[in-house]
């Protein structure tokens, strides 16, 4: 029988709630609630804390990709070692104050918010986990090995490092298709995505934080713009675009999220 996953002493799902949060703060506008995730952010998951080093270890799992069986086997070996070396208990405390935070500071509905890769959190959950038993935790290996050598399935399921041949071949399509050079916003954004694998993704995220709401603003007032006012089939589709916007929190960022804030930077600059 496999073990049930307890979402609240995942690491990494924590994180993930919390960061979807921060996104919904920043699109909402809410400056105070924003400020508050920060805060908590960096409180939990800074350089020094078992919760940034049990952290990392889930992302050292999740976020490998397309590499053979025998590297993809070493990871989760690696990783589950350094996860064993961790004090339980310490770890335990950290995670109990950071779900207390949560309840009392964010909101108590926050671990209900969806996670796209919620399954491959609870999968390497089971693997980390102590008491999994064996023939489980096999069976478990076997199904994140496969994950992890994945070449198709990789670029939609987790965000993953990106090396600059890939980095030039996404701007040479985007620039082919869209036949204009990038915007400032767009370089920055792309130069973040590109190096999101050195800090585990959190300058990128920060940078979306901030850039999504100015995005949505702009999108928003454009309504009241006569043109768009007086158009329903235009109106019809500045609220599909304020849609998609307001979805972003619920997305993993990957190239079909990057793409699309792309696309509406392009848009936000052409409505100036």
């Amino acid at each position: 029988m496999k073990m049930k996953h307890n979402k609240k002493r995942n690491t990494a799902f924590l994180y993930e709630v919390i960061i979807r949060e921060l996104t919904k703060a920043m699109v909402e506008g809410d400056k105070k609630r924003k400020s508050s995730i920060i805060k908590i952010v960096k409180e939990n998951f800074k350089g020094n804390t078992l919760l940034a080093k049990d952290l990392d270890l889930y992302k050292a799992v999740l976020e490998t990709k397309e590499v053979d069986h025998y590297t993809a086997e070493k990871i989760i070996f690696q990783a589950r070692t350094q996860k064993m070396a961790i004090n339980h208990r310490q770890l335990f405390a950290e995670q109990t104050k950071l779900v207390d935070t949560i309840n009392k500071q964010i909101d108590v509905d926050a671990f209900n918010t969806f996670v796209p890769n919620y399954k491959s959190l609870a999968t390497v959950f089971q693997i980390f986990h102590p008491k999994t038993k064996t023939k489980s935790r096999v069976l478990l290996e076997k199904q994140m090995i496969e994950a992890m050598t994945c070449e198709a399935k990789s670029q939609k399921d987790l965000m993953k490092p990106i090396d600059n041949l890939t980095y030039k071949t996404f701007v040479g399509k985007f620039n082919e298709k869209y036949s204009e050079s990038l915007l400032e916003e767009q370089k920055s954004l792309l130069n973040r995505y590109v190096t999101s694998f050195s800090d585990n993704g959190l300058e990128l995220k920060a940078f979306l934080s901030e850039e999504i709401p100015r995005l949505f603003q702009k999108v928003n007032e454009s309504l009241e713009y006569p043109e768009i006012k007086s158009d329903s089939e235009m109106t019809s589709k500045t609220e599909q675009v304020l849609e998609i916007l307001k979805t972003t929190a619920e997305r993993k960022v990957d190239n079909n999220l990057v793409h699309d804030v792309l696309r509406i930077q392009s848009l936000v600059k052409e409505l100036q």
